[in-house]
């Protein structure tokens, strides 16, 4: 087990995007959009959120490099049943972001979730209707000088 060995390849510009989905209930949805949730702003956080994970990529996943990131971007927005998350990361390195846009995207739901997390629970304390969804890459792009 080792990284991949990148030490011959040239640093080109690299780009990634992810995207994924939290399904939330309409009424969860509805404080979301009238900044009503009581931990506070939802989409700040989980941006800051998603930012950081990105920033740590090589700290969670084993045998990531660590990339001189140049840019990480995340947007949420609310869909018919969710938020709708998506990242760029973008970097000049030997090795692609994508992992990187995948775990800014998997933390910012994560966030989400968890500053939601009161108003999903049944009368349980379970969680029936919210689902962390469909995560995967859109793009990447490589590009030479």
């Amino acid at each position: 087990m080792s990284m991949v060995d990148v030490s011959a390849k040239q640093e080109v510009y690299r780009e990634a995007k992810a995207k994924g989905l939290i399904r939330l209930k309409p009424e969860t949805l509805k404080l979301i959009q009238k900044r009503k949730v009581e931990k506070g702003d939802v989409f700040s956080v989980a941006k800051v959120a998603g930012i950081l994970g990105a920033k740590n990529t090589c700290n969670l996943i084993p045998l990531c490099h660590p990339l001189p990131l140049t840019n990480v971007k995340l947007d949420l927005r609310i869909v018919d049943d969710g938020v709708e998350v998506e990242s760029t990361v973008k970097t000049r390195a030997q090795t692609g972001v994508e992992m990187e846009a995948l775990v800014a995207v998997s933390v910012a739901l994560l966030t989400v979730w968890d500053m939601t997390k009161q108003y999903e629970k049944d009368r349980f304390g379970q969680y029936p209707s919210t689902v962390i969804k469909n995560i995967h890459v859109i793009s990447k792009i490589k590009k030479s000088a």
